[in-house]
């Protein structure tokens, strides 16, 4: 079944290119396109895509508004936000918005697909320059009650959160334990309700603040 895509971009030709390379994937399919925030809202809750591509920067109401909505309004629609500028502000308020992943428009057509892939699939896509710039927000502006010991994690939990934090998907962690896709999943929830914590993105930051795991 291919992966359902609504592509929100402002400007056409920018929206064209990208509408022309994603239908050459034989996984990859766009159901519509929006040229603002608004029509993308709109367009999400009407068609249910799997992935919705959003630029930061639009007429109207901007991609970060427009990505709130959508998460809002809990229809199961993934967000991963594509734009021109990687300035920390942009990142850390797409993702605090509840984007999925961010993408910068350097990047190539083969991780843009890689990227939503992974967010259909569930995870969390960050370029590795862009979880540079989210980690030293993150450690700059972390309130003081999240910064707790994970000593009220059990065992497994700590291991889990460990190979989140270096960067494992859940399929590699069920596999390795042995586990269902599920049980890793109920893991993960119970994990991040202990350490207050609401993203994949937090949990590394969290592992990488407590000295669990490095940058390397």
């Amino acid at each position: 079944m291919s992966i359902k895509i609504l592509l929100a971009e402002d400007h056409v030709i920018v929206r064209e290119g990208l509408y022309s390379l994603l239908q050459k994937e034989t996984d990859l399919e766009v159901v519509a396109e929006a040229g603002t925030g608004s029509a993308a809202v709109q367009l999400a809750h009407e068609l249910l895509p799997d992935v919705v591509v959003m630029d930061i920067s639009m007429p109207g109401m901007n991609g970060i508004d427009a990505t709130r909505l959508i998460v809002e309004a809990r229809i199961g629609v993934r967000v991963l936000a594509l734009s021109m500028a990687s300035d920390r502000r942009f990142v850390v308020e797409v993702l605090k918005a509840g984007a999925d992943g961010y993408l910068s428009k350097e990047s190539s057509f083969a991780e843009l697909a890689t990227a939503i892939r992974i967010v259909a699939a569930g995870e969390t896509y960050l370029e590795s320059r862009i979880t540079n710039l989210v980690i030293k927000d993150f450690l700059q502006r972390i309130p003081q009650e999240v910064s707790l010991t994970y000593e009220n994690l059990s065992l497994r939990e700590r291991e889990i959160l460990q190979l989140f934090a270096d960067g494992r998907m859940v399929k590699e962690i069920a596999h390795k334990f042995g586990v269902s896709l599920k049980t890793v999943e109920n893991q993960r929830h119970s994990i991040m309700k202990k350490l207050k914590l609401y993203s994949i993105a937090e949990l590394t930051k969290y592992a990488i603040k407590e000295g669990l795991t490095s940058l390397d």
